[in-house]
Formats: structure tokens, C-alpha cells, sequence
């Protein structure tokens, strides 16, 4: 296929002036994909991060699939990031400090110290890749601080008349120039399984082909699996500017929306707020980024649209490099709430999985004397063994006739659910974040 790729030769809020590209057969090789550079550089006292890959045309499956509760975990389609590993990465300040970037896992290159941005300092970030390639980044320096003073949360209806919360940011400068603003979010929420029973399903020397004596118990759990948190980043460009306002001050400034029907907020729900005090530069990159895919996260994906790079190869080679080097002070603040702050006495969102419990037998599937599955019992789906050994079903309770739901009309043993009703951790972890508060 061919795409055709826009590219501003100048900065945005200068010349605007656009070279049309065709990029004839972009495909996954390193030959046709460009390079893409993400490095937000931080005033953070913190190992400073700076990502590598290379463009893609492939779609992002991972966002787009549907859990299919039969399918094994770990087989779902899941999108890759075509990673530039075995790069050299430095960061130049102009008054001679020079920051060293280790590889830490493939494409992502960690501070080999802690460090933060200094205001009034100039860095440029300099990339040699495995294959010998010298890239350059413009000179980039914090240019303003501003401190979150306030964020909260209130019960609005949006403008397409959905019932939901409305989560605002109030801030104000301290120092430097501060008319651009950009914030990120991560939000985390607890998860209450709502199929889950202290039992399990406990199922040891099972075999399909070849037949092997097995054993399946129903035991009580040892670990605990009906609560857990699940923590998700933000992936849209959310940015405001105050160039107009009387005052640099940033008042009321709409952060997220949540309708009231969100599973997210069903329970807790808590959202770190992240505000970066930008460049002129980096505010109209991101605000071309925003037009050209809604998405801070979609560099991996080469679509049609209008995108530049403030880094260069040194030797002055012409190359189209995708991304940007962002030089941002940060100030964040921590919100917590839980429904029925804002909706006292509604019912709580559905839980957003089908958890209808099914009666099935211990096993529908069976090995012959010529090493072929054969179905034992026609017109159910699948058994309880078939199901604990693909990881898609967990133990709800014993079949009783005339109570429990039927299933098949075939011997039943046992009332199941999908494992994601009876156990949180497929969607989120057990674990307590450090930072979560109940009150």
C-alpha cells in the first residue's frame, strides 16, 4: 500500500510552510519505517526516560480487542511496538554536564542517575543508533513552573447530555513563562468480582491425549483474588493555553468526564493529574499531534497527516524522524472518590462481562483408543475440566436440580462462571497500590 506521509520543514508556528512525502511501501522493515523518538525530559528529580522504535501500519489490536471469555489468556492478539534497541543515548547540557542513558529493557533507555531539569539550562539529546546513525536534537530548556493548586471533582452532565463527574484543574505560575499547558492522567480503580466465592477449582495430573488419571477438587483459596486495582494511563492530548486570559492562571480547567454508567467509578476511583508547563514549540507540536491521530500514544502508527521532529541526524543527512524532545516542569496532585459521593442510592454501573452462571458437566471431551478427541456429551459447552485447564472458568457451585441454572442437557456436576466474574485479578492486580486510601 502506499501512504502518503505530511511533513512541516519549519517550526509550526512559524513558516507553516508543508512538503508533500510519498513514502512508497512503508512496511516493517527498517529500510521503509521511520524513526520514532518519545522523550519527555522533566524537572522531576527522577532516572529520565527516552523511548526508540520504528513506525507501523498495523492497528492497535491490544485497544481493540474484546475479552472473549473461552479464549486462553495469553493468546489473545496483542499488538507489538517495533522497538530500536542497541542505542547510544546522552543528554548535552550547555554548561558541560553530560547525562548517560542506559537500555533497559527493548527501546526503552533509563538515566543511568537521577537528575531534573534546571531552569535557565539548554539540552539537546544526542542518539547513535546500533547502526552507527548520529542524531541531534534541537535545543530544548524549561521555560516556566506552575504549581496544581487544586483539583476536584463535581457531579455534571455533559454536552451530549450524558450524567457523570467532571474532574477540574486549578493551577497558578511561580515562575518563568507558563502559557502552555499539557496534562496526563493515571486513574486507578478498584475492582470487586462479582461471581466470587471463597472456593476453587483445584484440578492436578490432567491429560486429554493421552488419557491420564486425574484429579479435581473443589478447595478453599489461599490467595485472594476478589479485590484488586487497576491503574490505566491516559492516551489523548489534553492541553490548554491562558495566552488570552487576564492572568496566566488556569481556572476550572476539565480535565476528564466519567458518565455515571462507567464501570471505572462503580466502586473507588482515584486520578493522579499530571500538569507539564510547555514550550511554544511543544504545545503546537502536541496540538498537531492531537488533530493527527487523538492519541499521545500512536507514533508506532504511520497515518496520513501533518507531523514534524524537533531531533535531526548530525551529519546533516535528510531523514524524516517522527516525535519529539520536550523539555516540562511538572507539578501533580491525587484525587480520590467513590459513587456514591456524586450518586448516592443509584445502582452501581453493570460490571461490563456477561456473569450469568452455567451448570456443566466435569468434562464433555474424551480420548478413543486411536488418540482422537471425541465429544462425550453433545449440546453443552464446554466442562468443567475442559474449562480450568483453559484458564476460563471458576468454581460458583455445586449443581443442585430445580435451583441451580441449566447448562446442557447432559449430566451436570458443577455451577461455573467466566473466570473474569469470579477472580479480579483479570482485570486488574491484588496487590494495594502504596498510595491508596480508602477514606
Amino acid at each position: 500500500m502506499n501512504i502518503r506521509l505530511y511533513i512541516w520543514t519549519g517550526l509550526f508556528f512559524l513558516q507553516g510552510c508543508v512538503d508533500v512525502l510519498d513514502i512508497q511501501e512503508i512496511t516493517n522493515d527498517e529500510g521503509n519505517s521511520l524513526l520514532v523518538i518519545e522523550a519527555i525530559l522533566t524537572d522531576e528529580i527522577k532516572n529520565q526516560l527516552v523511548y526508540l522504535s520504528r513506525s507501523d501500519i498495523r492497528s492497535d489490536l491490544e485497544r481493540d480487542t474484546t475479552y472473549i471469555p473461552f479464549l486462553t489468556p495469553g493468546l489473545r492478539p496483542r499488538d507489538t511496538v517495533n522497538v530500536e534497541s542497541g542505542a547510544t543515548v546522552n543528554l548535552l547540557a550547555n554548561d558541560g554536564r553530560e547525562f548517560a542513558f542506559t537500555e533497559t529493557r527493548d527501546g526503552l533507555y533509563q538515566s543511568d542517575e537521577v537528575f531534573g531539569l534546571q531552569m535557565g539550562a539548554e539540552y539537546q539529546l544526542e542518539i547513535v543508533l546500533d547502526n552507527g546513525n548520529e542524531y541531534i536534537s534541537q535545543s530544548v530548556q524549561v521555560e516556566g513552573k506552575a504549581s496544581i493548586d487544586n483539583i476536584y471533582a463535581e457531579r455534571t452532565v455533559s454536552e451530549n447530555g450524558v450524567d457523570g463527574v467532571s474532574i477540574y484543574v486549578d493551577s497558578s505560575p511561580t515562575e518563568g513563562t507558563t502559557e502552555k499547558y499539557r496534562y496526563s492522567y493515571v486513574e486507578t480503580y478498584k475492582v470487586v468480582a462479582p461471581s466470587w466465592v471463597p472456593q476453587e477449582f483445584r484440578l492436578t495430573d490432567y491429560s486429554l491425549c493421552p488419557e491420564s488419571p486425574y484429579t479435581l477438587e473443589v478447595v478453599r483459596k489461599e490467595i485472594q483474588n476478589q479485590v484488586c486495582y487497576n491503574s490505566v494511563d491516559s492516551n489523548t492530548v489534553i492541553q490548554t493555553s491562558t495566552l488570552n486570559n487576564s492572568t496566566n492562571n488556569v481556572d476550572r480547567f476539565m480535565v476528564r468526564f466519567i458518565g455515571q454508567d462507567n464501570f471505572i467509578i462503580s466502586q473507588r476511583y482515584s486520578i493522579l493529574i499530571k500538569q507539564f508547563v510547555q514550550s511554544q514549540e511543544s504545545y503546537a507540536f502536541y496540538e498537531t499531534l492531537r488533530k493527527f491521530s487523538g492519541s499521545e500514544s500512536l507514533f508506532s502508527q504511520i497515518q496520513p497527516g501533518e507531523l514534524s521532529a524537533n531531533i535531526t541526524r548530525k551529519d546533516g543527512t535528510e531523514e524524516r524522524v517522527l516525535g519529539w524532545v520536550e523539555a516540562v516542569s511538572v507539578s501533580e496532585q491525587r484525587l480520590f472518590f467513590d459513587f456514591d459521593d456524586f450518586f448516592p442510592d443509584e445502582e452501581l454501573p453493570d460490571y461490563p462481562f456477561n456473569c450469568n452462571p452455567l451448570s456443566v458437566p466435569e468434562r464433555i471431551l474424551g480420548c478413543n483408543e486411536f488418540g482422537t478427541v471425541v465429544q462425550l456429551i453433545q449440546g453443552c459447552p464446554p466442562g468443567a475440566i475442559e474449562g480450568i485447564d483453559g484458564n476460563f472458568y471458576n468454581f460458583f457451585d455445586f449443581y443442585t436440580p430445580g435451583v441451580s441454572p441449566i447448562g446442557c442437557e447432559g449430566e451436570t456436576t458443577y455451577v461455573v462462571v467466566p473466570s473474569i466474574c469470579g477472580d479480579c485479578r483479570f482485570l486488574g492486580n491484588n496487590q494495594v497500590p502504596d498510595f491508596w486510601l480508602e477514606e
